[in-house]
């Protein structure tokens, strides 16, 4: 086959646990479903850092993390860092971008030849963690009010961003059809939803009954039941000022599924637009996210932790005429799509890496053949409401979290996949607790990564308080595009003044 076009399409804040072909009986998905059942679907995905622009960073460039210092959601991704789209363009692809992808710092393509719209987030240091002010500082200004607020709405800021990159991740492919010329592209087409807040228009919120929306499968935990992490969050996200009441955990879940359902559409638009121009044919398309979102179990919200719902995301390949539909269980990560796009578009291994890559292709997987794999998956955390370095090791059905250095969790996923019985320190689980502790800290040092990961907070927050905010390094395609959406300001609170109608911020609960 000739070199394959391919299509990444990437959601936010979404769960593998929130679409039906990871098992979920409420949402309506048809046309992710679709891609499902023709696809290759794996299973165990999880995201490296669950927080959007590490994320992000780290799966463009097949490396963890740490290991490109990305610790949190305003760490500069910098220009020396070679993404698949360098690789790609090397091998004479177009590259290109619609949408999402917070890329923080002067360099707002990252090897992308053309981005169609700007960013939603802001590209400077707003945003960074400053360990010296404890657990309750909010760098995002993230509380329950996104919870409270769930609801209905004419319009939202997050609509208003996903049908601009929509339109232009679709008018993207009609250009690139019409080129008559032999170069194979690459589009990612990113959107917003379903991050919170969990607003969304009537239409798709009256796709569903609330009588049809559960509640979280597992109850709030006191404090005192709450590992170290967990704890912290509690405080950064002011859950304690806040109170939330099963009414809120339904609308939140309501909401979700109806942004999930808007995303779900537009999924089905570009899949259309494929099949009508003719480039489904030769065209990969890869859907994922950047991370997930906890949903309210546990009483937990957003991401920031590694429990199954805010580290495991949808990761489907559909190419049926190049593979077989599957499902994959063993374990992979983002970092694993770098390394998968360079092989399937050189229709070989690729070894022209100019920097080391800590994925793995999973083309052999995509071909049916899973026995070479490792079964391994690594996330880092020390992003909004940590108070120092985290890691995560999966492998085959255990998972083992290293809390700072506070708490250790282990969890059989397979027989415990709500994660409520913590088998860390046990007799009978010596010998797979040592195996994966062994991977966890290998080539990793904590106390290392806390001397470094707090110089670059110091370094980040002067300079974001000398310069007051300047330069924002928003990526301008339209004039004025360094006044539209989230620039230095908080999230949650420009989100409710751009919701129609307006909605004032929720204030904290009284506290006497």
């Amino acid at each position: 086959m000739t070199a394959p076009n391919i299509v990444l399409i990437q959601v936010d804040q979404l769960a593998a646990s929130a679409l039906s072909a990871y098992g979920n009986q409420t949402v309506k998905d048809p046309h992710i479903s679709a891609l499902a059942d023709a696809g290759v679907v794996f299973d165990n995905c999880y995201c490296n850092l669950p927080m959007c622009g590490p994320s992000r960073a780290s799966m463009h460039t097949g490396r963890l993390p740490f290991s490109i210092g990305m610790y949190d959601n305003a760490n500069e991704f910098h220009a020396d860092q070679p993404t698949f789209c360098h690789y790609l363009r090397d091998m004479g692809y177009r590259s290109e971008l619609s949408g999402k992808m917070h890329f923080v710092g002067p360099d707002q393509l990252h090897g992308y030849e053309k981005r169609h719209t700007t960013e939603i987030y802001p590209a400077n240091f707003a945003w960074t963690v400053d360990w010296s002010k404890g657990r309750e500082y909010r760098p995002t200004n993230l509380t329950m009010a996104p919870i409270t607020e769930s609801g209905p709405a004419v319009r939202t800021l997050q609509m208003d961003y996903d049908d601009e990159v929509a339109y232009h991740g679709i008018q993207a492919l009609y250009d690139l059809a019409r080129k008559d010329d032999d170069r194979p592209f690459q589009l990612t087409i990113s959107f917003t939803s379903p991050h919170s807040p969990f607003v969304i228009g009537q239409e798709y919120w009256d796709r569903y009954d609330h009588n049809d929306i559960e509640l979280p499968a597992v109850a709030p935990l006191n404090e005192n039941e709450m590992d170290h992490l967990s704890r912290n969050l509690h405080y950064c996200q002011a859950r304690h000022l806040f109170t939330v009441t099963d009414k809120h955990r339904r609308m939140a879940r309501h909401g979700y599924y109806g942004m999930i359902s808007y995303i779900d559409d537009k999924v089905g638009e570009i899949m259309d637009v494929l099949n009508r121009t003719g480039l489904a044919d030769n065209t990969v398309v890869f859907f994922t996210s950047d991370h997930g979102e906890m949903m309210g179990e546990r009483g937990m919200w957003f991401k920031q932790h590694f429990f199954e719902w805010a580290a495991r995301v949808p990761f489907v390949v559909f190419a049926p005429r190049r593979f077989k539909p599957a499902r994959v269980v063993q374990n992979i990560s983002l970092i694993d799509l770098m390394p998968t796009i360079l092989d399937l578009a050189a229709g070989k291994a690729f070894t022209g890496h100019a920097a080391p890559c800590n994925g793995a292709s999973l083309v052999p997987a995509l071909n049916g053949y899973t026995s070479a794999m490792s079964d391994v998956a690594i996330s880092e955390f020390a992003a909004d409401g940590s108070t120092g370095p985290s890691r995560m090791v999966k492998k085959g059905k255990w998972k083992l979290m290293w809390l700072e250095g506070q708490d250790s969790l282990l969890y059989d996923v397979a027989t415990d996949p709500k994660e409520l019985a913590n088998l860390a320190g046990q007799p009978e689980h010596t010998a797979i607790e040592a195996e994966l502790t062994e991977i966890l800290f290998d080539g990793w040092d904590p106390e290392a990564l806390r001397t470094e990961i707090r110089a670059s907070q110091e370094r980040r927050l002067a300079i974001h308080r000398i310069t007051r905010g300047e330069p924002t390094y928003v990526n301008k395609v339209r004039l004025d595009d360094d006044q539209r959406y989230i620039r230095n300001a908080g999230a949650a609170d420009t989100k409710a003044r751009a919701r129609l109608p307006y909605v004032a911020p929720a204030q904290p609960d009284k506290i006497p």
